[in-house]
């Protein structure tokens, strides 16, 4: 019997008045580490394009800061500045954008779909943020020294490995999510390597104040 066929990205099955109406300190913890990873990239000034800008506290603040940024999403309710799928950015010019983010965005669609999805961040922009769900349990003790604003922290993860993941059903997160970092087959490894083919990959980190969002800080290969 053949396989399924990959289903085509789309919006999330929320109940989106009541999802963009929230706000949560996980919101406030993403958006400081998109500025402070934009900065890193471009500086202070520049073209970013939000992919999934959900409900619009890094957008928000990356142009309270000076920065041009255009959104973009598959579901007309966010109301973004142009329509489309992550995986087909065809409006886009090559290198129309200093930086793309997708915070939270790629699990949403199959992991089949992921090579289709970096090919067109690496295109329209020269750096891009890619953040996705680390799944699991995670343990964290951090020392932290007050008035140096230093944090010494000792982490434990313990990722649902037994899990599997399907390319043609989302299975995690209410079925909102088709995969997650450390679920069966698909670990930071297995995604560092997939975004080595359009990409440096500059920094791979673990949001010490979200535990459960992986962030990559990524390079274009021309850029």
């Amino acid at each position: 019997m053949p396989e399924p066929p990959i289903p085509a990205p789309r919006p999330m099955p929320v109940d989106k008045e009541q999802w963009l109406s929230e706000l949560h300190l996980s919101n406030f913890h993403n958006a400081y580490y998109e500025y402070r990873d934009t900065r890193r990239c471009i500086g202070q000034a520049g073209r970013i394009l939000v992919v999934g800008p959900g409900q619009g506290l890094g957008v928000l603040v990356l142009r309270s800061r000076g920065y041009v940024v255009t959104t973009y999403d598959l579901d007309a309710d966010m109301k973004p500045d142009h329509l489309g799928s992550v995986h087909d950015m065809s409006d886009f010019a090559d290198r129309a954008f200093d930086l793309v983010i997708a915070s939270h965005v790629l699990e949403h669609m199959s992991f089949a779909l992921l090579d289709s999805a970096l090919r067109e961040l690496a295109r329209v922009a020269r750096h891009a943020l890619v953040y996705l769900p680390f799944a699991g349990r995670h343990i964290d003790m951090a020392l932290v020294r007050r008035q140096s604003a230093v944090e010494h922290h000792l982490r434990v993860n313990i990722p649902p490995f037994w899990r599997r993941p399907s390319q043609t059903e989302a299975r995690f997160a209410g079925g909102q999510h088709f995969w997650e970092i450390g679920v069966r087959g698909i670990t930071t490894r297995t995604v560092s390597r997939a975004m080595s083919r359009y990409f440096d990959v500059l920094e791979c980190y673990q949001n010490p104040h979200w535990l459960v969002s992986m962030n990559f800080v990524l390079r274009s290969h021309s850029h």
